[in-house]
C-alpha cells in the first residue's frame, strides 16, 4: 500500500474518534464560516493538528499542507485561522469528555461544580519566558468556563481563587495551593462556595468563640483508616471585611499503606531540598483534610470528600498534556492563539 494511502487511512480512523457532530461544531462555534484556503473541514483540522501535535512551525506547516493538497494559506493566514478555531477546538474537547461518561458522585443539588487548577508552560529555549495557565472545567458537562494566561512571575499572577470569575451557585474544587483566605473570601462574597484541600499554614481557622483550631487535637479522634469526620470552623475576616466566614472541615484517615507512602515522599522532598522536615508535617500527612463552605444540607462530609476526588481529573489532564502532548512548551505569546494551541493539545490527548 502506498505511504500516502496509509496516511489517509490513519487520518480517516482519527476522524471516527471525534464527536459525531464535529463538522457541525465548526459552524456553530463560529470557527469556520468559509473554507477559504482549505480543501475541506477535515483538511483544515489536519493542518492545524500538524502544527499543534508535531510541533511544526507555522511556516513549515503551511509548506507541508500545500504540498499534501490539504490547504493553501500562508503562515500568517494559518495563525489567524488558528485563533478563529479556538471555540471549535474547545467544543471538540468538551464533546469527547461528554462521551467518556465518567462516573460522578450523587447529584450536586443545584450547585455548579467547577474543577480549578493551574500549571506552568514555558516557551522553548534558555531565554523563554514562563506562563501560568489558570483553568476551570465545569462538571458534568466538562466545558472549560474560565481560562487565564499570564506571566508566571510578578504580582497578580500566582495561584489564587480571587482571579476566577464567580457566579452565584458556583462551587470551586481546588488543591491546597488555592487554600488562601483572600481567594476563599472572594468566592464567598460573589455567592459561590469552595471545596479545597486545607493548607493550615495559609488558612487560619477559629472555633465559634474565636479560639484558634488546633488541627491535630481534632484529627487524633479519627483513628480508623477510612473513617470520616467533620467539624464546624470559622475563617477570620479578610482584609477589608468585617464578617467571618463559616466553614467545615471534612477529614478521612488514610490507609496504613497510604500513610507510609506519604511519609516517604515528604522525607524524599526534604532531602532533595536540603530542608528540615517538621514532625507535625509528618503527623498531618496521615489524613486528607478538606475545607468547604458548602451548606451541610446540600453536601455532607462524605459527599464533600467524594467530590474532592473528582478534582483529580483536571490534575490528570495537565499531566497527560505535558507528558504525552508536549504542552509544556508554548510556541506563541499571543493570547488567542495560545488558547487555541492549548485546546488543540487537549484534543490530541483526548
Amino acid at each position: 500500500m502506498p505511504d500516502h494511502a496509509l496516511a489517509d487511512e490513519n487520518w480517516d480512523y482519527v476522524l471516527t474518534l471525534l464527536p459525531a457532530d464535529w463538522e457541525a461544531l465548526a459552524k456553530t462555534s463560529g470557527g469556520v464560516r468559509r473554507l477559504r484556503g482549505a480543501e475541506s473541514l477535515s483538511s483544515l483540522l489536519r493542518t492545524l493538528l500538524l502544527h499543534i501535535a508535531h510541533g511544526c512551525s507555522l511556516r513549515t506547516t503551511s509548506v507541508v499542507a500545500k504540498a499534501a493538497g490539504w490547504a493553501t494559506m500562508s503562515d500568517v493566514a494559518l495563525l489567524k485561522r488558528l485563533r478563529l478555531c479556538e471555540r471549535w477546538l474547545c467544543e471538540l474537547c468538551a464533546g469527547l469528555l461528554r462521551e467518556s461518561r465518567m462516573s460522578l458522585p450523587p447529584a450536586h443539588r443545584g450547585l455548579r461544580m467547577r474543577l480549578v487548577d493551574s500549571t506552568i508552560i514555558r516557551e522553548p529555549g534558555d531565554t523563554g519566558s514562563q506562563w501560568r495557565v489558570l483553568y476551570s472545567l465545569r462538571v458534568p458537562d466538562w466545558q472549560c468556563d474560565f481560562f487565564r494566561l499570564t506571566s508566571a512571575k510578578g504580582a497578580g499572577n500566582g495561584e489564587s481563587l480571587k482571579y476566577f470569575s464567580i457566579k452565584r451557585g458556583d462551587c470551586l474544587l481546588a488543591d491546597r495551593g488555592f487554600s488562601h483566605l483572600a481567594g476563599i473570601e472572594h468566592v464567598q462574597r460573589s455567592g459561590g462556595s469552595v471545596i479545597v484541600r486545607l493548607n493550615d499554614q495559609n488558612t487560619p481557622l477559629e472555633h465559634e468563640d474565636g479560639r484558634p483550631v488546633v488541627l491535630l487535637d481534632w484529627l487524633g479522634h479519627i483513628v480508623d483508616p477510612g473513617r470520616v469526620g467533620g467539624m464546624r470552623v470559622w475563617l477570620p475576616a479578610a482584609k477589608g471585611s468585617k464578617a467571618r466566614i463559616a466553614a467545615r472541615l471534612c477529614a478521612v484517615r488514610k490507609s496504613v499503606e497510604a500513610v507510609a507512602l506519604a511519609a516517604r515522599k515528604l522525607k524524599q522532598q526534604a532531602s532533595r531540598k536540603q530542608t528540615r522536615l517538621r514532625e507535625v508535617t509528618l503527623e498531618h500527612s496521615a489524613w486528607i483534610v478538606v475545607l468547604t463552605t458548602v451548606d451541610p444540607q446540600l453536601l455532607n462530609e462524605v459527599d464533600v470528600l467524594e467530590w474532592y476526588r473528582v478534582r483529580w481529573q483536571i490534575e490528570l489532564a495537565f499531566k497527560r498534556l505535558k507528558s504525552l502532548g508536549d504542552v509544556g512548551h508554548l510556541p506563541t505569546r499571543d493570547a488567542a492563539s495560545s488558547r487555541a494551541w492549548v485546546y488543540g493539545k487537549l484534543l490530541i490527548a483526548l
